[in-house]
């Protein structure tokens, strides 16, 4: 056997043979046949230098695109200070900075800084139950999620997680957690005061088909919650951000939830997630009633950084509310015109559409047309453009989603 020095630059197995051999990783993903090996703006391009325009940006991940400068730029600047990562056992600015720019855009005044979607709402969902055991004790404790949702897939945020082939191969899962109906008269009767801690919505369902969930709605879940003494969870991990053309998505119904849940963008694709927790929350907390390794961290807060005050320049909501509802429009025209769409749901930056076909033979038709999109469901094709994408690039890529459709 041949060993490698350690600081040898030379693949332990030559390109081609690895691509040849069955892969190490494991067989979670169905991955198409191809290596995305660089980005530049808004396009990916294959290890042929094949260029496919980008409508998933990573699911919701790219906001900005590939190959950003400023980045880039914020990504070498924390390098070059050496603080990678510290822990939170000490203090470092970047993460106070981060913190500081996030509250001053929410009325919610506490941060806590993770690793990811699914760890964020599963951080919420501790939030909720540790204020809530000290308002009405333990019984106090269950959290309350819609139908259609999806909030990650650990335990206790795949218990909340609407998708039965994902939690059926794990049950027994998280305790205390029930899906109910997207309707207020449901609600009325889940959302006890004496049991329930929480309930969990995303103001759009990503995963569950693009469905935005209507402002009154929320405000009037938001009024049942502030009179039942339940905390208000929004799941903002896809839809918030500025993917909606707000900085919160929340934002729209013009409500203040208790505790907000941040990730895919926040870092311009270095793993990060957030909760944003009311002072009433925030002040149950005590110190060694949660923690992270690695949330918050010099290197990925100084980058979040760059990337929260671009989402939230309001030239570039404002280019995300125009264009998203001319792309919304532009949707429903091709759905009479081809008569292959059966309904059109979006806002902003994020759309789908139902397919009368299986919407997994259209992302196919589509990637191999230059385009690549996304299913949410069986019959659902979701369209998540960078927020950066311009009018010319997104009519360029309907012209390849209608090629797509058959």
């Amino acid at each position: 056997m041949t060993v490698l020095p350690v600081h040898s630059s030379e693949p332990i197995v030559p390109a081609a043979d690895a691509a040849a051999r069955p892969s190490p990783l494991l067989g979670v993903y169905r991955q198409p046949p191809m290596e995305l090996v660089r980005g530049a703006g808004v396009e990916l391009f294959d290890a042929d230098d094949r260029a496919y325009l980008d409508f998933t940006s990573g699911i919701g991940v790219n906001a900005l695109g590939y190959a950003d400068a400023g980045v880039a730029a914020a990504m070498r600047e924390a390098l070059d200070t050496g603080l990678v990562h510290t822990s939170n056992l000490f203090y470092t600015a970047p993460a106070r900075r981060l913190a500081d720019a996030l509250v001053s855009r929410a009325p919610l005044p506490s941060v806590f800084f993770c690793n990811s979607g699914a760890e964020a709402n599963e951080g919420a969902f501790k939030f909720a139950r540790r204020w809530a055991r000290d308002l009405g004790g333990p019984a106090k404790h269950e959290i309350v999620a819609l139908r259609g949702g999806f909030h990650g897939r650990l335990f206790a945020s795949l218990a909340a997680t609407d998708r039965p082939h994902y939690r059926a191969p794990f049950r027994p899962l998280a305790g205390g957690v029930t899906i109910v109906e997207r309707e207020m008269r449901v609600l009325e009767r889940a959302l006890d005061a004496e049991t329930v801690a929480a309930v969990i919505v995303e103001p759009v369902q990503g995963e569950g088909g693009v469905r935005v969930i209507d402002p009154e709605f929320l405000r009037d879940l938001r009024a049942l919650t502030q009179e039942r003494r339940v905390a208000l969870i929004l799941d903002e991990i896809q839809c918030g951000l500025g993917r909606t053309g707000y900085f919160f998505a929340f934002e729209r119904a013009g409500i203040v939830p208790d505790l907000v849940t941040l990730a895919k963008p926040l870092a311009g694709g270095l793993p990060m997630g957030a909760v944003l927790l009311s002072a009433e929350i925030a002040s149950a907390m005590k110190p060694g009633d949660h923690g992270t390794t690695f949330g918050g961290g010099p290197l990925v807060a100084s980058v979040a950084l760059h990337v929260v005050e671009r989402l939230a320049d309001p030239e570039l909501l404002a280019h995300v509310r125009e264009d998203g509802a001319w792309l919304g429009a532009e949707l429903a025209a091709m759905a009479e015109r081809t008569q292959r769409i059966r309904a059109v749901r979006g806002i902003g930056y994020m759309w789908g559409i139902d397919v009368m076909q299986p919407a997994a033979d259209v992302v196919t038709r589509a990637r191999e047309a230059g385009l690549l999109i996304l299913t949410a469901g069986e019959f659902t094709v979701r369209i998540l453009p960078p927020l950066v994408a311009t009018r010319d690039d997104l009519a360029r890529g309907l012209a390849i989603l209608e090629g797509a459709l058959g």
